[in-house]
């Protein structure tokens, strides 16, 4: 959240106005973005935005009716006819973009290419499983992905607040040129308050956004790596937690994991090819490159990476999936399901013992 309060005062600074509209686009669904204060005696509301005195452009951001068609599409239009500002649409949960489909079929994916429209429309789709249900975990990863062509947009699943300020400086710096695109994030939920994505101020001030990131402290020995896993999103969290759950521990033996390197793929279109190639190449000798997700095997990203994975593996490796089974709803209802499915995938991708065994069982083939 302060990132991203800390990336809108740096665009109007720039001179760039910011339009931003959602069901609770005020104080966000999770209650992150402190942008509206309310006075509890008057009702009278203050937006710190509105009295920047480094400002140069104006900022709008307004609770809108869940009726996404209608909202996605005005903001769409409104982009189209100012294009010099940065448009923002949030859903409440991801998957009520659902709603909206007929747009981003019809219009945001398509627009470009079909009418000549240029749009910098971003899209904020709370996206995660945390056992909360099949309305409210997944934002259709998949369809985005399947509509990606021509460089119509842009896709990202990012695991860190510097990437969120980044990217989002990086959108507004390409409102009303030809390089204008489309911004789909998968946006995070459980992740707003998880000490592990904050960043550090200076990769605020002094990075630049990275369409993969390493895990840090693996891959240190390149000859011994055996498993590569390739992940975004949460469940790229979800393995880091793992791999520090055992540091707290000091009179257990520390864990050997010179045979594992784990690489968040932040963009997901454009594919980052040369930096995935790069990663690929530091291993000689790796056995296997593990695709990790949440979503099951017929959603998420694995249908679009996999072709994209394995013309880069190398010839003596295996490319797996590891996530959950083929279903037609996205997610479990049941919180202990939910925790036990979490369970599994971590377990698998983190155990040496698993290494090229049942690769066929695990990813699910018919």
């Amino acid at each position: 959240g302060q990132a991203e309060t800390l990336a809108f005062a740096t665009i109007l600074a720039d001179g760039k106005p910011i339009r931003l509209s959602g069901q609770d686009s005020e104080r966000a669904t999770f209650a992150h973005r402190n942008l509206v204060l309310h006075d509890p005696q008057t009702g009278a509301t203050h937006s710190p935005l509105h009295t920047l005195p480094e400002a140069n452009a104006s900022f709008a951001v307004y609770n809108s009716p869940l009726s996404e068609a209608s909202v996605l599409g005005f903001d769409y239009g409104y982009n189209v006819y100012s294009p010099e500002t940065l448009v923002i649409w949030e859903a409440q949960y991801g998957d009520f973009a659902n709603a909206a489909q007929v747009i981003i079929d019809q219009f945001l994916s398509a627009g470009r290419v079909k009418w000549s429209q240029n749009s910098s429309l971003v899209m904020l789709l709370p996206h995660g499983y945390e056992g909360q249900g099949p309305e409210h975990s997944s934002a259709r990863l998949e369809r985005f992905l399947s509509l990606a062509a021509e460089d119509n947009w842009t896709v990202a699943n990012l695991t860190s607040a510097a990437q969120y300020f980044h990217l989002l400086r990086r959108q507004a710096a390409i409102t009303n040129t030809e390089e204008a695109r489309p911004l789909i994030i998968m946006a995070p939920k459980s992740l707003i308050r998880n000490s592990l994505v904050a960043s550090d101020p200076k990769a605020l001030s002094e990075g630049a956004f990275q369409p993969v990131l390493e895990q840090p402290e693996l891959g240190g020995s390149p000859k011994k790596v055996e498993r590569l896993i390739l992940c975004s999103g949460k469940i790229s969290i979800d393995l880091a937690t793992a791999l520090e759950a055992g540091k707290d521990d000091e009179s257990a033996e520390p864990t050997d994991w010179s045979w594992l390197h784990i690489a968040r793929v932040e963009q997901l279109y454009p594919f980052p090819k040369g930096d995935v190639e790069r990663i690929i190449a530091r291993f000689p000798n790796l056995k296997e490159i593990m695709w990790v997700q949440e979503e099951p095997q017929n959603m998420g990203a694995w249908n679009y990476i996999e072709p994209r994975i394995r013309a880069r593996a190398p010839r003596k490796s295996v490319v797996r999936f590891i996530g959950l089974p083929k279903r037609s709803s996205p997610a479990s209802g049941f919180q202990y399901i939910h925790n036990m499915e979490q369970q599994r995938i971590i377990s698998v991708a983190l155990n040496r013992g698993t290494l090229t065994v049942n690769a066929k069982e695990d990813n699910g083939d018919e």
